[in-house]
């Protein structure tokens, strides 16, 4: 037991030295998975508007909006993450990993 936990204690603390990376890369999965759905939801409010103005819009709002998302949300995931001690933080990861991984076999 003591071995598992030891092993829990190392991968946490290799992980929280590289938490900004990971909470990144979270956050862009996140984005990734339901960027189509966004998307999608902002043609719908934009669909009334004319071609000429539809366009640049959009990419104005996946631009900034999803810089916006980068930039804001990492923080918070990286705080969130960070709450967590030496020996749970290894597991949320590998639970938040795996429901990343199920998301995205059921959305492909």
């Amino acid at each position: 037991m003591d071995v598992v936990l030891d092993l829990l204690a190392t991968v946490s603390r290799w992980s929280r030295s590289h938490l900004s990376e990971i909470s990144l890369a979270f956050v862009g999965c996140l984005l990734v998975l339901f960027g189509t759905d966004i998307k999608a939801w902002a043609e719908q409010r934009l669909g009334s508007v004319a071609g000429a103005l539809r366009v640049p819009a959009m990419a104005l709002l996946v631009m900034i909006g999803s810089g916006a998302a980068l930039i804001y949300a990492t923080p918070w995931v990286m705080k969130g993450l960070s709450q967590f001690n030496n020996y749970a933080l290894a597991p949320v990861l590998l639970v938040v990993i795996a429901l990343i991984g199920v998301v995205a076999d059921r959305r492909g």
